[in-house]
């Protein structure tokens, strides 16, 4: 019994010796994205991830609750997280956005 202990140990022992070191999951930094169209932000962070990123969502910050339909004609007035915050793939992104017309909100 000792021996059969003994042997299982050993067996673990080399098999943790020989397995990958744990892999952190990516991260990137987020780019300051405010007056730009939102769907050169959104091809900004699918570029910057490499796809890992592909979704973020857009909040209309007039509180008029529009959808943004054709996201070339919104304008990027903050993001979430902020400017140089670290986010990974599992990080809600969302950018707050008005009309090209419009004006940022102060």
């Amino acid at each position: 019994m000792k021996r059969l202990i003994v042997g299982c140990l050993a067996a673990l022992a080399i098999s943790l010796a020989g397995a990958a070191p744990a892999q952190s999951d990516p991260s990137w930094t987020m780019p300051n994205l405010v007056g730009t169209d939102l769907q050169g932000a959104q091809d900004t962070i699918q570029s910057l991830t490499h796809g890992k990123v592909w979704y973020s969502s857009s909040t209309d910050l007039t509180g008029k609750g529009r959808a943004q339909i054709v996201d070339r004609n919104w304008t990027v007035c903050s993001s979430t997280p902020a400017p140089g915050a670290t986010f990974t793939a599992t990080t809600a992104i969302d950018f707050g956005v008005v009309r090209d017309t419009e004006t940022c909100p102060s």
